[in-house]
């Protein structure tokens, strides 16, 4: 807090990692965005979380606009889940090597499909590896 000539100004810092409300989860799986029209596009994710998910596509996409994903989680010999699809908005996208990554924001989700995606986010969570030595602090390591 400053005071400058008898006014009072608030001032809040806050750091990338405050501005998380959901822990994200890095994970490849298969996303195809509904676009308005009926277009599609197919991509791949890169984290996902409670709130939205970042992914890889071919071609750009226009920021702003709401859409529906559909996420399908892909297992050994190419088994794949149930597609979950769910309401979403583009809400940035940058152009990266021979594609654009999308930063794709969850739009307001039913009952239904919170708890849909809490069992798909819990699966990522617990396929999470073990932490390995050189993850450990230094200090950790010799105690």
């Amino acid at each position: 807090m400053r005071h400058s000539a008898g006014h009072t100004l608030n001032i809040a810092v806050q750091t990338a990692t405050s501005n998380r409300e959901h822990p994200r989860y890095a994970h490849e799986a298969a996303v195809t965005f509904h676009l308005p029209g009926g277009t599609t596009i197919e991509g791949r994710t890169q984290n996902v979380s409670r709130g939205g998910l970042a992914a890889v596509v071919d071609q750009e996409m226009q920021v702003g606009i709401d859409i529906d994903i559909s996420i399908v989680l892909v297992f050994e010999n190419d088994v794949t889940s149930e597609p979950l699809r769910v309401p979403a908005r583009a809400v940035w996208s940058t152009e990266v090597d021979e594609g654009h990554q999308v930063g794709i924001m969850f739009r307001a989700l039913t009952a239904e499909l919170v708890q849909f995606l809490s069992i798909f986010l819990k699966y990522l969570d617990s396929q999470r590896p073990e932490k390995r030595p050189r993850d450990v602090p230094i200090d950790d390591r010799f105690r």
